[in-house]
């Protein structure tokens, strides 16, 4: 009967919607977890919410998430009215919980319950938050914000029913969605595929390439794929970048495909012109790739190969330094092609900023090829941002993207979804705050899609995904708290919104769990992503240096993007 029920909602809904042209705002069909709770989507029913419009200057919208279920509730204030912005949290009506902890803090107690609502506080007083937002401060635009369109996602796209896999795209890219702009996908194969592959793997030792005259129909049942994700989504301008895995296993040192194993010099050109081909080809299709990278983590074929057993191929920094100046730089900068962006480095924050001097001192113009750089976020925990502000301060034009994550890749985690975890979104949520904070452009997450297990792929390299489909029984997908944390980010930033200063004052012991980043939007709004970690409710009071003082109240454990002009 639910499910009856929430397919005649979103049918009435969707009518409403198209007669009278208001904002989308279908709820979200929550479902609990053992982990927590996710949002459940099937053909006819899935949660959307249209972009918030401020009508007037003095308008506010709230948008939240929290533990306790709510995704994308709206909460309207009026700014005029000088009263504070009360968002209500999720209320559950079962009245049995667990207790996972009681934490102590000065004398006052409250118990840390999971899987219900966290209203239950022993003498606990809510405290207040004080945040200044300077306007006339500014930094960084932001523009990227998407995910990784894999063999395994393409795989697992295909196997769905049509109108679910239209939910998918419409719920990455759609507006009404979380509004993602680009993917990132591999140059022949990668980790996330059925088995290894790659361009012309035979013949061997061919540096004419010449039997890389077609795109594979891998590759071809994607473009199809993302032809339609483009119809779905009505976005036209939506960016491919792409990275190759691994070289033939002709070009390399130890001809396999992993393990250690670098690019033999004498196809330093043959493998520029790959990626040239990959270019020519994709174009011929009618999906221009607006950038590459230099290779996706060149350390795995060097220092990674004890514990990473997919496609990978070695770099050194003056090798690649190298390969950079000499051959992809002058191949790609020559041809029909040269607008498409070159990003550096492609591997993990702990190589910055050493590698890009190493390139520099191998071949000094190396890193004049290079339009961005590209840093994956799988040792951040234990990396601290300090490394990617010394690079940025020593290279301040190159764009700087985050373009790879994923969680339940590390030996303490578990290995695949926790279906409806907060605390992977909580992760994701503290993320993409402090990489935003340090300057980055954009942010693009790993696999779009996986199935229950976190695969498939050839290695059994299980992870999470913001969205889990239903591969068993294929008639529903899942999208979980990481989704939302994303969409917090990715919805309500159009491009060239410009990060501006946004300062927690009272920074304190009591508010380690408080996060706040904020832009300028380009209609000149404001958006500020709040996040509070802490299992009470806290009070914010906003310094705005245009609009002055606004005061909001916040669930625990939650997360806000706060809209205001």
């Amino acid at each position: 009967m639910k499910e009856i029920l929430h397919c005649f909602l979103f049918a009435l809904i969707a009518g409403v919607v198209a007669s009278q042209k208001i904002q989308v705002e279908i709820p979200c069909n929550l479902r609990e977890t053992s982990h927590g709770s996710v949002c459940v989507c099937n053909s006819t029913y899935c949660d959307y919410l249209g972009q918030p419009e401020l009508t007037d200057n003095s308008k506010i919208v709230v948008i939240s998430s929290s533990k306790d279920g709510l995704r994308f509730k709206q909460t309207v204030g009026d700014l005029s009215s000088g009263e504070p912005i009360l968002v209500e949290d999720q209320q559950f009506t079962d009245e049995n919980f667990k207790a996972d902890a009681i934490v102590v803090d000065e004398n006052r107690a409250w118990l840390q319950l999971s899987n219900i609502s966290q209203r239950l506080f022993i003498n606990s007083a809510v405290k207040t938050a004080r945040i200044s937002v300077k306007r006339e401060q500014r930094f960084q635009n932001v523009s990227v914000f998407g995910g990784a369109f894999t063999g395994t996602v393409s795989h697992l796209l295909k196997k769905l029913p049509k109108d679910l896999q239209d939910h998918v795209y419409r719920s990455y890219f759609h507006p009404d969605g979380i509004a993602y702009n680009t993917i990132r996908t591999s140059i022949g194969g990668c980790d996330f595929d059925l088995e290894p592959w790659a361009y012309n793997e035979l013949p061997r030792n061919d540096k004419e390439l010449s039997n890389f005259t077609a795109l594979d129909p891998r590759d071809l049942q994607k473009i199809e794929q993302i032809k339609r994700l483009k119809t779905i989504a009505k976005i036209d301008n939506l960016k491919i970048m792409a990275a190759a895995w691994s070289a033939p296993t002709w070009m390399k040192t130890n001809e396999r495909w992993t393990g250690f194993g670098t690019l033999r010099s004498e196809y330093y050109q043959t493998w520029a012109n790959y990626h040239l081909k990959f270019l020519e080809l994709m174009q011929a299709e009618n999906m221009p790739i607006w950038a590459i990278s230099t290779g996706n983590e060149p350390l795995n074929g060097v220092i990674g190969f004890f514990f990473v057993h997919f496609m990978s191929m070695g770099w050194t920094p003056w090798q690649q330094a190298i390969w950079l100046n000499d051959n992809l730089g002058p191949t790609i900068r020559n041809s029909a092609h040269s607008q498409v962006l070159i990003f550096g480095n492609d591997d993990q924050r702990y190589t910055y900023p050493s590698w890009f001097r190493k390139m520099r001192s191998s071949r000094g113009n190396s890193l004049s090829y290079l339009d961005g750089l590209a840093v994956h976020w799988y040792w951040d925990e234990l990396i601290g941002p300090q490394t990617i502000e010394q690079a940025h301060a020593e290279m301040p034009d190159k764009m700087l993207l985050n373009t790879e994550s994923c969680i339940g890749d590390k030996p303490w985690q578990t290995h695949g979804p926790e279906l409806g975890s907060w605390q992977r979104g909580e992760s994701y949520m503290k993320a993409y705050t402090q990489d935003f904070r340090y300057n980055f452009n954009g942010w693009l997450d790993w696999n779009l899609v996986l199935d229950e297990q976190g695969g498939p792929n050839y290695i059994n390299n299980f992870v999470d995904a913001p969205i889990i489909v239903n591969a068993s029984s294929r008639n529903e997908f899942y999208k979980q708290p990481i989704y939302y944390a994303i969409g917090h980010f990715s919805k309500f930033l159009p491009e060239e919104s410009v990060r501006i200063e946004t300062t927690l004052e009272n920074q304190t012991n009591l508010f380690t769990q408080l996060s706040v980043v904020g832009f300028q939007r380009p209609d000149g709004s404001v958006a500020l992503i709040l996040y509070n970690g802490q299992n009470l409710p806290v009070d914010v009071a906003l310094n705005d240096s245009q609009r002055g003082a606004i005061n909001l109240r916040l669930p625990p454990r939650s997360w806000h993007t706060v809209l205001y002009k």
